[in-house]
Parts: C-alpha cells; sequence; structure tokens
C-alpha cells in the first residue's frame, strides 16, 4: 500500500520555516491563472488561514488541461512538495504532483474576483464564508469563544445547559417568541380562549431570553458556574445592533458582590481581547486595514488600561456639564443611558472603559438587590468606545422579602417565579452575575459595522433563510 502524505491546513504550510515535506492539501480555488510557460498557478484556501496557497501545476500532470481551466470556488485535493516561493508575500508554495478535482464549479460563481457589499453577501449565506472578510469573522468569532471557556473553566466554574424553552420572562420585557405544538388553524379553545392547558407542556411556553435564573439555581448548589447559548428576542428591531437570535455567556457566582463583578468583568473582558491579538494577528490585521483603522489601537489600550468607575449618579453630573456635547437625549437623573451618553463617557470624558454602577432602581429588572438608599439598586454596565455597553450585570437581590416587593410593585405574579423565590427561602447567599453578548463582542472586536455580519446565520425581522 502505497504511503499517502500527512493532510496539512494552508496555515502551517504558509508558516513551516524549511521547505522539502510532501503533504496533502483539500481546499477550494480562489484563484487560477495559466500561464503561456505550462504552468498554471492555484490559489488554494481551506479557510485556516487568511491568506491563499499557491499551487503550482506543471504541464506534466495528466489531467493538466482540466486544472489549466479551474474555475473559481471549485474544491480541490493537492498532493506534492512544500518548495521555497519567488513570489512575493509568502514564503512557500506547493509543487502539486497531483491534484484531483472534488468539485467542479461553473462560471456563474458568485464569489468572482472583485469586491462585493455586505449586503449582497448576506443574500448568499451559504458562501460568503469563503470570502476573507467573513473567514476572518469566523476564526475571530471562534477564537473569543474558546476563550471564552477557556477563561471560566481554569477558574474551576462550571457551564451549565439552560433550557431553551421556558414558562416566564427573565428580563420582564414581555418580547418572546411564544412556542406551541397546537394546530394553530384549529386550536382548542376554553371559555372564548385558547386552551393551553392542552399544549405540549400544558401551559404557555416561550424561547428564553435568558439563561439568568436557571444560572442563579446552579450557582447557589456549586459556586459559579456560566452558560453560552442562544437568546432569542422577538423586538421588532432593524438597526445595525439588534438580532433576534443571538448568543449570551452568562456567568453567575455566589457569596459574590458588586465590587467583586466589576472585577471579575474587567479581567474577563481584557483576557479575550488579550487572546485574540495574541492568536489571531493575521486577521486582525486585515480587519485593522480594510474595515477600521483602529480596531487593533483599541483592542491593545483596552487591555492595557484600568477602567474607570464611576456610579450612576456621577455619570449623569458629568454629562449634564457636557452642554457642549448637544446630545439627541436630554441628560437628567432618573433617565436610562443612551448609547450617545455611554460613548461620550468613554471616548471623551474618560478615553478608557468605564464600569457605571447604582442605576435607578426602576430603571432596572426586578432581581437586582435594592442598595440601602432604596432609589438605586447594585447594577453595572461596562462601557467601551464606539457602541457603549458591551457587559451588563448586577448582585441578585437575595432578601426574600425585598424580592418579593420588587416583584409587586411591578406587578408580577410571585406564583410564576415560586421556585426562584425559594432560592431566597433555603439557605439564601449574596450572589451576583452579568451577560455579555457573543455577537456584539465580535462586531466590536473587528469593527464590523453591522452585528448580522458577525454571525454566520443571521436571524432579524423578515431575515430566516439559511
Amino acid at each position: 500500500m502505497t504511503d499517502q502524505p500527512s493532510i496539512v491546513r494552508v496555515r502551517d504550510i504558509l508558516a513551516a520555516e524549511e521547505p522539502g515535506s510532501c503533504v496533502q492539501v483539500q481546499g477550494w480555488v480562489r484563484t487560477r491563472r495559466t500561464s503561456k510557460a505550462g504552468l498554471t498557478f492555484v490559489e488554494v484556501n481551506d479557510g485556516s488561514s487568511l491568506a491563499n496557497l499557491q499551487v503550482v501545476a506543471e504541464q506534466a500532470l495528466p489531467n493538466y488541461e482540466a486544472i489549466s481551466k479551474l474555475g473559481t470556488g471549485a474544491s480541490v485535493e493537492v498532493r506534492g512538495e512544500i518548495v521555497s516561493s519567488p513570489a512575493a508575500g509568502q514564503a512557500m508554495e506547493l509543487r502539486a504532483a497531483d491534484i484531483r478535482v472534488v468539485g467542479d464549479s461553473p462560471d456563474d460563481y458568485p464569489l468572482q474576483k472583485k469586491r462585493h457589499s455586505f449586503e449582497y453577501l448576506r443574500t448568499i449565506a451559504h458562501l460568503r464564508a469563503r470570502t476573507n472578510t467573513f473567514g476572518a469573522v469566523a476564526r475571530v468569532r471562534n477564537e473569543v469563544s474558546r476563550c471564552i471557556h477557556e477563561y471560566f473553566q481554569t477558574r474551576g466554574y462550571l457551564y451549565v445547559h439552560s433550557p431553551i424553552i421556558t414558562a416566564i420572562d427573565a428580563e420582564g420585557a414581555g418580547e418572546m417568541f411564544q412556542v406551541t405544538a397546537l394546530d394553530l388553524e384549529n386550536p382548542p379553545r376554553r371559555d372564548g380562549h385558547v386552551d393551553y392547558g392542552r399544549d405540549l407542556f400544558e401551559d404557555r411556553a416561550y424561547l428564553a431570553v435568558s439563561g439568568q435564573l436557571e444560572a442563579e439555581i446552579m450557582a447557589t448548589a456549586v459556586g459559579g458556574v456560566y452558560t453560552f447559548a442562544p437568546t432569542f428576542r422577538a423586538e421588532n428591531s432593524n438597526t445595525f445592533r439588534h438580532l433576534s437570535e443571538f448568543w449570551m455567556i452568562e456567568p453567575e457566582i455566589a457569596w459574590c458582590d458588586l465590587d467583586r463583578l466589576q472585577d471579575i468583568a474587567e479581567d474577563f473582558i481584557k483576557c479575550i481581547f488579550a487572546s485574540v491579538l495574541d492568536r489571531c494577528p493575521e486577521d486582525m490585521r486585515f480587519f485593522n486595514d480594510r474595515i477600521d483603522s483602529t480596531a487593533i489601537e483599541t483592542l491593545e489600550s483596552i487591555v492595557g488600561s484600568r477602567f474607570v468607575r464611576i456610579s450612576y449618579t456621577e455619570a449623569v453630573e458629568i454629562l449634564e456639564k457636557a452642554v457642549e456635547a448637544n446630545f439627541q437625549f436630554p441628560v437628567s437623573w432618573g433617565m436610562d443611558l443612551q448609547s450617545e451618553h455611554e460613548r461620550y463617557l468613554t471616548e471623551q470624558t474618560f478615553r478608557k472603559p468605564v464600569i457605571v454602577t447604582n442605576y435607578p432602581r426602576e430603571n432596572k429588572a426586578f432581581y437586582m438587590r435594592v442598595n440601602d438608599d432604596g432609589k438605586t439598586v447594585a447594577a453595572m454596565d461596562v462601557l467601551v468606545p464606539r457602541i457603549g455597553e458591551i457587559i451588563g450585570g448586577s448582585q441578585r437581590e437575595e432578601r426574600y422579602d425585598r424580592l418579593r416587593e420588587q416583584m409587586a410593585a411591578r406587578g408580577m405574579d410571585p406564583e410564576a417565579y415560586w421556585w426562584y423565590l425559594d432560592l431566597r427561602r433555603y439557605g439564601t447567599v449574596p450572589h451576583a452575575g452579568f451577560g455579555l453578548g457573543l455577537e456584539r463582542t465580535v462586531q466590536f472586536i473587528t469593527g464590523m459595522a453591522n452585528i448580522r455580519d458577525v454571525i454566520p446565520f443571521p436571524r432579524a425581522p423578515g431575515l430566516l433563510s439559511f
């Protein structure tokens, strides 16, 4: 039996220090050029690298005629020898001993050698990952995800899987997708209304907007956990910052107060950014050159900075004095800070990330711990330049009576949250947590303008293809 050369990724061949190895490469044709001298140069990419591998095919190959007519997008399997490349821009290339065309690609292949708009590429999301931009986005997204797991796993957190189907609204916003197994054309009825008691779960069911409440169950049993799961919001928003389906990372830590939570959030975001800079340098140079010329500088600055920490009240005082900013939304105590306010704090006032704490009680969720002043809660938002909030979190209300008061003030039914209240009856402890949106983080790192371009298959109002 003939020994087959090992399959090697393009990134490893391009990084090789010495020629001479016989290898096998599997990938897709980016470009093909045939010279009059009887040579065909095929640029092959397998998704492991931004750069392509140049494959040199000589006329002596038995299928050279087919190779000389290869179309962009064709899939090939190449065996050959790594040799030093005389071409500018790469040290190594592959001299082909055999090229097998696995799947040809006709002339109507949508990704020709020209720049396509991101709007157009969203209509062919099944192919856009083969472009330089979306290959780079995928590798950065992968590295962010890898680092998140490593961060928590090396610090003793347990990875828990929160349910995707739920009966309660964790955020209280009411923008939830309903899930049903009933016949929508002819649902069962009782007293003139749909009888959800005859549905699969014998109650109304929804797609989860958060895994936080369930994470609290686990944290109050094992100490520290994190979820990393898709979440769903039925908000009819078509902005560049919103998706209907997106991924959230939600750590929950027992025996934790707001001060410690801020330390964890700052360390966490710095770790992610440092990891991307270290492990995706080629892709980050691409984003710096093609998308946002400050991408690398911004990440380096954040990694090397000490985040500013101020209260909501202090933030409002700063913004009220910023008359030159001419904000679209006037500033007053008790209002929600808007993106323009958050960016002013990070880009103009402090020129670095800012953690704002102790927000007005009425503006925040029912589960946040009420401070001694009775007006504010122990909440925090981590703000960064360009986008504003990147992390939101709080110390949770661990006192049974205060939690019931919060729920009553919002007209919530405590019976629907009986198990959540039970956590405060049986061995309650201080605990805290936050949420980080994966897509918003990748969008910030890469500088991509639209959040629909940092997830492989975006789900947004009117967008359900692929």
